[in-house]
């Protein structure tokens, strides 16, 4: 299938462009003092012109027949293209300096610097912060990439007194009409 660039995206986020759109499928998560669950996920990467594409995601535990339960997980943010990449960072060939800001209802805000290139998304924590009620989380990292027109991503976090490792993992598919890149 052919890649089309959303109407009116702006140049600077390019190379997010195969994101837009909404996603949705199901997951694992599973972390330490958490019972391991499924759930179903729905994201939507949009844009309104800007330089940036802006991002929502609702995750759900899944009851014991597979219907949506209780809300786990809400969070917003905007996701740009770098104008450079951070000192002392390296990329490589076709990849481009990425930074998301993410707000979860929980009461944390997480600022990630990474990259983004060939389909693949790599982001890190660059700073977290947490409301006073908040989860303490101290780092996270996070993976996504377009595997056959499929969204896979992966999260990783150290939080409640726990070294970074695997917190939640997911596959989505595109429901809207936009078109995927097939690569």
């Amino acid at each position: 299938m052919t890649f089309t660039l959303p109407d009116g995206l702006a140049p600077e986020v390019y190379p997010l462009a195969w994101l837009v759109g909404e996603w949705e499928g199901s997951g694992e998560l599973s972390y330490p003092g958490i019972e391991a669950s499924a759930f179903r996920q729905r994201a939507t990467f949009d844009h309104d012109g800007g330089p940036y594409l802006t991002y929502s995601s609702s995750i759900s535990l899944m009851g014991p027949d597979g219907e949506a339960g209780q809300v786990w997980q809400v969070e917003s943010g905007f996701w740009r293209v770098a104008p450079q990449a951070p000192e002392g960072v390296e990329l490589q060939d076709f990849q481009h300096p990425l930074e998301v800001i993410m707000t979860e209802a929980s009461g944390v805000i997480s600022a990630y610097m990474g990259a983004v290139g060939n389909g693949r998304v790599d982001l890190a924590t660059r700073f977290i912060a947490s409301t006073e009620s908040g989860p303490e989380v101290r780092g996270a990292t996070r993976m996504y990439g377009n595997v056959k027109g499929e969204l896979m991503w992966a999260w990783d976090m150290a939080a409640f007194g726990q070294e970074l490792q695997s917190y939640a993992a997911a596959r989505m598919s595109r429901v809207d009409a936009e078109s995927s890149d097939e690569s």
